[in-house]
């Protein structure tokens, strides 16, 4: 694949990047910090692309790590408003509903409902990309359509 495809790839895969990234991060700047890690290490690692045909597969791999690279860094660092004033200031919420009921899956669940429900992953790609088996996969899946709908019907008693 040469740079200019990657490049097509990219542009062509925006709202995928996006949605994987904001399934896994927070605040949209960390999503930004992610996904335009994820595009230097792509174009920097192209070499290492075996198949065109995965190359859409490739960047999303590279995506989910640099977003647990930006996961296990912030653990670390303390803010600096946070520690100045006492109060949380919070994010505007510009995210659905959907987002929220997702975001409180734990995060191995949470990427494998995004992948599969929201960006159209078979089961197998997605297995593929997140380095596991299938029956992982669909253990997954099951296990958050489970707690999303024992939410559901607490929320609605």
């Amino acid at each position: 694949m040469k740079k200019e495809q990657l490049g097509q790839l990219i542009l062509a895969s925006e709202e995928t990047m996006y949605h994987v990234a904001k399934s896994l991060l927070i605040r949209d700047a960390d999503c930004a910090d992610a996904i335009q890690e994820a595009i230097v290490k792509a174009f920097t690692n192209l070499h290492t692309l075996r198949q065109d045909s995965y190359a859409k597969t490739w960047l999303v791999r590279i995506l989910i790590n640099e977003c647990y690279t930006l996961m296990r860094r912030e653990k670390r660092l303390v803010p600096l408003e946070e520690y100045q004033q006492p109060e949380n200031v919070q994010e505007s919420k510009d995210y659905t509903d959907l987002y929220e009921a997702v975001r409180r899956l734990p995060p191995d669940i949470r990427i494998c409902v995004i992948l599969y429900y929201l960006e159209g992953y078979s089961i197998k790609e997605t297995a593929n990309i997140l380095k596991v088996t299938e029956s992982a996969v669909k253990n997954r899946l099951a296990r958050a359509r489970n707690k999303m709908r024992r939410e559901l019907e607490q929320a609605a008693t």
